[in-house]
């Protein structure tokens, strides 16, 4: 036999003596594992490793006398539940016994690989109605302390628009919380992280979204606006200073109009151009000055269009010099607005002249209502309507014909009479009209001939 055989045969022997030892020593472990959990085992937060069925009854059993769920919230708060207030109590041996039983202790080697934690349903309990009224007691459940999540906000100042931070705030949804205290509570588990299981509302937007800086973007390019309202006697400088009283953010970010605000202020600057039914000084035929009231004549400033208007003009950021829209105009912005063509009635006269462009076109007596039936045309400066051929005038108790009729003031307005053969004087106390304002044809025709609608009518 050569030395070559002989270091051949040598590990032959050892592997043979080797193999039983290995076999015996991975019984001995197999037996141990027999009333011994699995290296690795966790069961229900508990390290379970090497223990018995008793052992681990016994750990679970005395942590359930002291347990304590522990609550992290925001701001440094913390809260507790613990056994006492719930009627918190172990009663699991059984089902870790099952458990221990579900493992075969030969097969503790593949175990090492494939470590898990178990969870057992049913090992403790608790009273529901106990477990509700503790949750209803934390402050994370008080209404009172909550705060409300805030997204990030708008501030003006002189250099526009900052972003204000957001309020994250404390308020849960208390709901998900609820569940996962209960679910902690079944599987032993001895704190909950707020902030890291995500139960907080939180602001939709914050100061970093870009969102917010494309608000911010935006309002600025808005207060940069400057519309100027120029009227007789000066201006309006309408800038961000007033603007941005005027603008909001809604909770999607989108940017709101007060339009109330807004009409105010139009209804503020209307007093520069609205001269609707205002009092008039006005210089008369006979060389008198008069003040005149009431009607329908006169610039009338339409608030609810402007406002519309303005809000196109802010989105612009335009730098514009305007007027107002108006629902009405008059002849002109001057002191006078009723211009150099009207119809001038001086009801105390009984007398009506027409002016076109500054020239007399006719005059004549006329008629106006019955002052003594309460007919009586009223004072003021109106607004022809229109005019018509062929009209039938009509009330209680009369219809008439008439050759032409030019309403001013409702029903009220100018017409021929040629049921009447005189005019002018006193007959307005006695036998006046319904308050129209009864002419010689050849005064009404005319008028008719040579007037327009919207023409003044100045009764006083």
């Amino acid at each position: 036999m050569t030395m070559q055989t002989i270091i051949r045969k040598k590990p032959m022997k050892i592997s043979l003596i080797t193999l039983p030892i290995l076999i015996v020593i991975y019984l001995a472990i197999s037996m141990y594992f027999s009333n011994h959990f699995y290296y690795g085992s966790v069961i229900n937060g508990i390290n379970a490793s090497y223990k018995t069925v008793e052992q681990v009854d016994k750990e679970m059993l005395t942590k359930s006398k002291t347990y304590t769920l522990d609550l992290k919230e925001r701001n440094g708060v913390n809260e507790q539940i613990k056994a006492t207030d719930i009627a918190f109590k172990y009663r699991g041996k059984d089902k870790i016994q099952a458990l221990k039983e579900g493992q075969n202790p030969f097969m503790w080697i593949f175990a090492i690989f494939n470590l898990k934690a178990s969870e057992i349903d049913g090992v403790v309990t608790y009273d529901d109605k106990l477990l509700k009224e503790q949750f209803d007691k934390l402050a994370v459940s008080d209404s009172k302390k909550t705060i409300e999540p805030q997204n990030a906000s708008f501030k003006y100042s002189d250099n526009g628009y900052v972003i204000l931070k957001e309020v994250k705030g404390n308020k849960v949804n208390s709901k998900q919380l609820y569940a996962n205290v209960v679910n902690a509570i079944i599987k032993g588990e001895t704190t909950i992280d707020l902030e890291k299981k995500n139960y907080y509302v939180n602001p939709k937007y914050t100061s970093t979204s870009q969102k917010v800086k494309d608000t911010k973007t935006l309002l600025n390019k808005y207060i940069s606006s400057k519309i100027t309202y120029s009227f007789a006697g000066g201006e309006e400088v309408l800038k961000g200073a007033i603007i941005n009283n005027w603008l909001g953010v809604n909770k999607n970010l989108e940017i709101t109009f007060d339009e109330e605000k807004m009409e105010n202020y139009i209804k503020e600057i209307d007093d520069n151009y609205n001269t609707f039914g205002n009092q008039r000084n006005f210089a008369t035929s006979l060389g008198t000055i008069v003040k005149v009231s009431g009607g329908d004549y006169g610039w009338l400033v339409d608030r609810t269009r402007e406002v519309k208007d303005l809000i196109v003009d802010i989105k612009g950021g335009q730098t514009i010099t305007k007027e107002p829209h108006y629902i009405q105009t008059a002849a002109s912005h001057d002191t006078n607005d009723i211009g150099n063509t009207y119809v001038e009635l001086n009801l105390t006269k009984q007398h009506l002249w027409f002016y076109k462009n500054g020239s007399l076109i006719v005059q004549g007596d006329v008629v106006t209502g019955d002052v003594s039936k309460n007919y009586a045309t009223p004072a003021g400066v109106y607004v022809l309507q229109y005019k018509e051929k062929n009209a039938t005038l009509k009330g209680e108790g009369y219809s008439t014909p008439v050759d032409v009729f030019m309403p001013f003031n409702g029903g009220i307005g100018i017409h021929d009479a040629i049921w009447r053969t005189k005019f002018g004087g006193k007959i307005y106390l006695t036998n006046g009209s319904h308050g129209c304002v009864n002419s010689p044809p050849i005064l009404a025709k005319t008028i008719y001939e040579n007037i327009d609608a919207k023409t003044p009518v100045v009764c006083y």
